[in-house]
């Protein structure tokens, strides 16, 4: 057994304790945003390797001052679960199967959508399109807003701009 110093006092450690240190030491740690509500409480989420190894309540926040709801608290198994789908599925009408499909043939399809949506219903004069609209995320922040704004109020004429904004 080792004796080492803690708080001024010796105390009996094996190798092994001895040895161990945090898993978070060494982790590369990125701030961010819950994803759950609208109240944008600050995360730290650690990764090493890639890989994500834990995500904690950021004791840096205004908002949340590094405490968490249960569902942000859980927020590590939204991204670490084995039943977390990570592929395309897709299900083609009238279909009783789902098939699995290439991420850029569904990015393909829904621009393919969007534009067909779009110019059915397009009034040239106007820059105007009613039948399409679009709704914002709560983890967005005001440069992700502008730049949805412009895209689809400006680029593609949709009247029908909203957001869950809070940052």
């Amino acid at each position: 057994m080792l004796n080492l110093p803690l708080a001024g006092k010796s105390q009996p450690f094996s190798p092994q304790t001895a040895d161990k240190s945090s898993r978070l030491r060494g982790a590369t740690v990125t701030a961010s945003v819950c994803p759950y509500c609208a109240v944008g409480c600050g995360q730290l989420i650690y990764t090493k390797g890639g890989q994500l190894i834990d995500i904690e309540g950021d004791p840096r926040s205004p908002i949340n001052e590094g405490t968490l709801c249960p569902k942000g608290a859980n927020a590590f198994q939204l991204a670490v679960n084995a039943h977390r789908v990570t592929q395309v599925l897709y299900r083609a009408p009238y279909s009783d199967r789902w098939e699995t499909k290439p991420l850029d043939w569904a990015v393909d399809q829904i621009a393919r959508r969007v534009k067909a949506a779009r110019d059915k219903d397009y009034a040239a004069g106007l820059n105007a399109v009613k039948s399409v609209g679009t709704l914002g995320g709560a983890t967005l922040d005001i440069e992700e807003n502008y730049l949805m704004k412009k895209l689809f109020s400006g680029g593609l004429g949709i009247l029908s701009v909203e957001n869950q904004a809070r940052i």
